[in-house]
């Protein structure tokens, strides 16, 4: 009778490990979301691009895009100076642009099939970036880090931003 039992508990055991093992396939295919697809375009609240190396002479460039109360904008921070890490107090240029509904759906265009992945603590990680971060409503504080779909999207999306700095300073001076 003992063996029985003990047939029927492993029996049971290895069917919940063949479940536990289907469930986290379902887990690693949920651990990213996919902007267009899970993330749409009016859940988007935030969403940063930095650069910031540490080679002589060190350099940080920060775009930011923003909504807020139902309108849209751009800003860019560009910091230098001789020692590092580069702080605010070294910001050389700066500016916001606002964006039209229009030019807010461009820049969704660049992110469109990137994913968003939780955040880890990663120590070991020192290259100067891009640093990519999308918040959203649904983010919870977690699903922020951005990947873009294909490298030759975030050269199109980094062109887009400079186009947009240079705008900006066009209409600032």
């Amino acid at each position: 009778m003992k063996r029985k039992q003990t047939g029927i508990l492993s029996a049971c055991l290895a069917g919940l490990l063949m479940m536990a093992g289907s469930g986290c396939t379902m887990i690693e295919e949920a651990s990213k979301k996919t902007v267009g697809t899970d993330i749409r375009i009016e859940d988007i609240t935030e969403f940063y691009y930095t650069v910031d190396g540490s080679s002589f002479p060190p350099y940080f460039q920060r775009y930011r895009f923003y909504a807020e109360a139902g309108k849209y904008a751009f800003s860019h921070e560009t910091r230098e100076g001789d020692h590092w890490p580069l702080t605010q107090d070294d910001a050389t240029v700066t500016g916001i642009l606002p964006l039209s509904e229009e030019e807010w759906a461009g820049f969704f265009e660049y992110l469109k099939d990137g994913t968003v992945t939780k955040r880890e603590d990663d120590f070991s990680a020192g290259d100067d970036g891009p640093w990519l971060y999308l918040y959203w409503k649904n983010d919870r504080d977690s699903w922020q880090v951005f990947a873009f779909a294909s490298y030759s999207r975030l050269k199109d999306f980094e062109t887009f931003c400079e186009s947009l700095r240079e705008r900006q300073l066009g209409e600032a001076r």
